[in-house]
């Protein structure tokens, strides 16, 4: 059977990336079919509740200023939000959300149903149709053919998935869901090189069985705002999540267990995720740390299943409940279903190209966990990075890259391409060499002009980002050009251990100060009433705020953005022969020849790649 519908683009797998390849593609005007192994499943949080966090938050503000999805459902299904960070520098403030799970899913699939362009399909993908090294379409478990302009392929831990717990294994691409086979093996076949990587997630818990007197509770923000810059936040009753702690007894336990680990025994053969370990590599690799801090989080508002976030495991179902049950406050707790590994196919990711299109075969385009990346934020921008170049190749547009100074999303693509990874790659502050300049807050002054002129973003975006930017302008204005009042400064500053002042400043220059506030400043009633009178917005005033303590340090950032575009400004032709560099080491020459950089930028940032070789290419260049 062959379905009678040409698509442009055919998606593969409904994941979070998935769904924002989809969403992407189908707003600029293509025609997209997406096809997953269950359409029960879309937008599955398959690990923990959430989203965002330290960084992670940033990339899904980024994804919403762009005319993405996330942080609108994110919104929507939120139970709790926390800015985390607060106590440090705005660079490092970032945005995080507990979900309900069903209801997060139940609205991506309602988001998808309700565009005109997106066509569904449930089945298994087997194999490409490939013609003259370029994709044409697939065939299906059931024998279907598919035609299309272009597919991206969004696997998560499905390709050849193997879940492991204690001794046993079996294939699966998550609990209760198959694994997916023949793509990996043609894909081999047709060039690509790829590895296995591992993940994990812990056991779900009946949250009857938990005495929470016993543990920690946290609550969310007492003034919580939304993810999307479309939203102001509609949060009014939000649900807490618990903390407790692991203790010797509890690591005796699960190292009963260690015989029968699959991790230890070697069953495992693909790395796992250095910075989100399982509990029994924490007791192994931090053997002198006595506890370890886990999470108690709800999985919605009207279920009383629980996720014990930091206790990933794959330790037999015994194990794990007798270790469980040695924690405080979950002495008498009883599992929903134990945790477990899960090891799959990735493709290194050093094999495309900034639009995430392969290099081996046009118009085929991977995102997400076949990248080798981990986190629901990392495949969601990738996603969406995806279905905008598959839509702009094939309607023979302007490739969209973000570079590093951009956006988060520019650094993770930009870091997969040049640098490739070798175990999961989740994103981190410390990667982004202008963090300062990345904030979750400027999301949208960075992106939105961006996305609408790809037709991403909409007018109403574009209007919202004007008056943000125009009341900003304002404040900042207003702020340099009024001096303050003595005596009501001087009492502030008094409160606030700081100098107190003899003669008239601009309020600007007190706000400058590290440990004044504008929230102090709105004490004084000429402040507030010029505030309320113009109508200032809460993230209006904040933009301001940062803008004048952090304005120097803003202006350095930006002269040395400039100064790295100079160098992504330079572009290496597809064509260019690296083995005439006869003068740079040889470790150079065939890192440049494996990635084939386009541009002296992405070339200064491969691994093994010199200063010097760097100059010599430039010579070549003619510079």
């Amino acid at each position: 059977m062959t379905l009678e519908d040409k698509y442009d683009v055919i998606v593969v797998g409904a994941g979070h990336a998935g769904c924002e390849a989809a969403h992407s593609a189908a707003t600029l005007g293509s025609k997209v079919l997406v096809i997953t192994q269950n359409l029960e499943t879309i937008a599955r949080m398959s690990c923990n509740p959430a989203m965002g966090g330290v960084a992670k938050g940033q990339i899904i503000r980024e994804i919403d200023a762009l005319g993405g999805m996330s942080g609108l459902i994110t919104d929507t299904s939120s139970i709790q939000f926390r800015m985390l960070n607060k106590s440090k520098g705005p660079a490092m403030w970032s945005p995080r959300a507990q979900c309900d799970r069903k209801i997060f899913e139940k609205e991506w699939r309602l988001t998808l149903e309700k565009n005109q362009n997106i066509d569904f399909w449930q089945d298994t993908v087997e194999n490409l149709i490939i013609e003259n090294e370029t994709v044409v379409g697939l065939v299906s478990k059931m024998g279907v053919k598919i035609f299309g302009k272009s597919i991206i392929l969004c696997n998560g831990t499905f390709l050849n998935g193997i879940i492991h717990l204690g001794q046993k294994n079996y294939k699966g691409g998550r609990a209760a869901e198959p694994a997916a086979e023949g793509i990996t093996k043609q894909l081999i076949e047709l060039g690509f090189t790829h590895g296995r990587m591992k993940t994990g997630t812990p056991p779900r818990l009946d949250g009857r069985t938990i005495d929470y007197s016993q543990t920690e509770e946290q609550f969310g923000d007492e003034k919580p705002v939304s993810f999307s810059f479309m939203n102001s936040s509609s949060l009014k009753k939000q649900q807490s999540c618990f903390i407790a702690y692991t203790s010797p007894e509890v690591h005796n336990a699960l190292k009963e267990g260690f015989d029968d680990s699959p991790m230890f025994t070697g069953r495992i053969s693909g790395t796992g995720p250095r910075y989100c370990p399982s509990i029994e590599d924490k007791i192994e690799r931090f053997a002198s740390k006595e506890r370890h801090q886990l999470f108690i989080e709800p999985e919605g508002k009207e279920t009383i299943e629980i996720y014990l976030n930091g206790f990933s495991t794959s330790l037999p179902e015994s194990v794990q409940l007798k270790a469980l049950r040695k924690i405080k406050g979950l002495e008498k707790v009883k599992m929903f279903r134990a945790g477990y590994a899960i090891e799959y196919d990735y493709f290194p990711p050093t094999q495309l190209k900034h639009t995430l299109e392969t290099k081996i075969i046009n118009n085929l385009f991977f995102c997400g966990q076949i990248n080798g990346t981990t986190g629901y934020e990392e495949a969601a921008a990738q996603g969406l990075i995806a279905g905008i170049n598959a839509h702009q190749k094939i309607s023979e547009k302007t490739e969209f890259i973000l570079t590093r100074s951009d956006a988060y999303i520019g650094v993770l693509i930009d870091d997969l391409i040049t640098k490739g990874t070798e175990e999961p790659y989740r994103m981190f502050t410390s990667r982004a060499e202008f963090r300062l300049l990345l904030r979750q807050d400027n999301a949208d002054i960075r992106l939105t002009k961006k996305g609408h002129e790809l037709g991403l973003a909409s007018n109403e975006r574009l209007s919202r980002l004007k008056m943000k930017e125009d009341k900003t302008n304002l404040l900042i204005k207003f702020l340099s050009k009024e001096s303050v009042d003595l005596n009501k400064i001087n009492k502030i500053l008094k409160t606030k251990n700081s100098k107190i002042i003899t003669q008239k400043v601009k309020y600007k220059k007190i706000l400058s100060r590290p440990h004044i506030n504008i929230s102090d400043l709105q004490d004084i009633d000429f402040v507030k009433k010029f505030i309320l009178k113009e109508s200032i917005s809460i993230d209006a005033i904040e933009q301001a705020e940062i803008e004048i303590k952090y304005g120097g340090y803003l202006s350095r950032e930006k002269e040395t953005a400039k100064k790295l575009v100079r160098l992504e400004n330079i572009k290496i032709h597809k064509d260019f022969e690296f083995d005439k560099l006869h003068s740079i080491s040889t470790e150079g020459r065939e890192k440049l020849k494996e990635i084939q950089p386009t541009t002296i930028g992405q070339a200064s940032r491969i691994s093994g790649v010199s200063p010097s070789d760097i100059n010599i290419l430039l010579i070549y260049l003619g510079r």
